[in-house]
C-alpha cells in the first residue's frame, strides 16, 4: 500500500501543532480580551515591554513578534491610536523608526497578564507533563533556530 503525506511523522506532528494552536489561541484571545486587548496587541506589547529600553525598530519587532511582518505595521498603528505604543524616529537611520510601549501600554499589559498566564495553564500546560513541556520547548526551539 502506498504511503500518503498524512502517514509521514513530520506531517502528523505539524498537523497536531496547527490543531493545538487553533484550539488554544482563541481562548487566549478571550482571556486578554477581558482586559480590553486583542491577542495580537498583547503579543506586540509583551515583546516591546521585554525589549531593551522597551522599544524596538519596526523591523526587529516584526522579527520578534508572533505576527507576520506584514501585520506588525497595522497592529502598531492600532496600538498607537489607542495610546499604548508610540513611534519614535530613529536618530541614527532616518528611514526607520522605533515602536515604544507607553506607560498606558505597560499598564494594560500588566492588567491582562494574569488572565493570559492562567489561560496558558488551563488550556495548554496542564495537559502536559514537565518532561513533555521541556521536550516540546527544545524541539520547537530547534525549528525556530534553524529557520530564523
Amino acid at each position: 500500500m502506498a504511503r500518503t503525506p498524512q502517514d509521514e511523522p513530520g506531517v502528523t506532528a505539524w498537523a497536531a501543532l496547527l490543531r493545538a494552536h487553533a484550539a488554544v489561541v482563541p481562548k487566549l484571545g478571550r482571556a486578554v480580551g477581558a482586559a480590553g486587548l486583542q491577542i495580537s496587541w498583547y503579543d506586540v506589547l509583551l515583546v516591546l515591554n521585554a525589549a531593551p529600553e522597551r522599544r524596538l525598530r519596526m523591523s526587529d519587532l516584526g522579527a520578534a513578534a508572533v505576527l507576520s511582518r506584514e501585520q506588525i505595521s497595522r497592529v502598531v498603528s492600532e496600538l498607537e491610536r489607542a495610546g499604548l505604543v508610540e513611534r519614535v524616529p530613529n536618530p541614527d537611520d532616518k528611514r526607520s523608526s522605533y515602536a515604544t510601549i507607553t506607560a498606558a501600554g505597560r499598564q494594560r499589559l500588566r492588567a491582562a497578564a494574569p488572565s493570559y498566564l492562567s489561560a496558558i495553564e488551563d488550556h495548554f500546560a496542564r495537559h502536559l507533563t514537565a518532561t513533555e513541556v521541556a521536550a516540546l520547548t527544545r524541539a520547537l526551539g530547534k525549528v525556530v533556530a534553524a529557520e530564523e
